[in-house]
């Protein structure tokens, strides 16, 4: 059982841990040219949360199996809630956005000296603060894990 913890919660750091480097990857104020290379970066990034966040998640699912404890406890429905939110917004809301952004980038004639113009702007902005969101929820995930708070 050691090695299924120990397996669950590495897994877990890993699927998790690249979100709390989006937003300073996405961040504002970046040239054309940085952010290029920010979304290089975030590509290879993004391989970590799909399989550290796939055996995180089996890995929980077969920690509470074996150990009788059973899905009814609140620290439990809340992670995996917390972490179904996380997959939601990364995958689901800021995927596309950044996809968008980087089909963008790609296209511009731009020089990678120039800062992007408003509409991508607000694009990298809304970016960003949802990476916050990730980091936010991601933090709270955490605690649950933990700590284990029960109601």
């Amino acid at each position: 059982m050691e090695w299924l913890v120990l397996i669950h919660v590495l897994s877990a750091i890993i699927g998790v841990g690249p979100t709390f480097f989006g937003h300073v990857l996405f961040r504002n104020r970046q040239t054309i040219g940085e952010l290029k290379q920010s979304y290089k970066l975030g590509s290879k990034l993004d391989f970590f949360p799909k399989i550290g966040g796939g055996i995180a998640v089996l890995s929980g699912i077969a920690l509470v199996i074996w150990s009788g404890m059973g899905f009814g406890h609140f620290w439990i429905i809340a992670s995996i809630i917390l972490y179904i939110a996380i997959q939601i917004v990364a995958v689901g809301i800021i995927m596309p956005m950044s996809k968008k952004m980087n089909i963008w980038l790609q296209e511009t004639k731009l020089s990678d000296s120039h800062f992007p113009p408003a509409p991508q702007a607000a694009l990298l902005n809304k970016v960003n603060k949802l990476y916050y969101v990730c980091s936010a929820l991601g933090t709270l995930l955490f605690i649950m894990m933990i700590l284990k708070p029960v109601f």
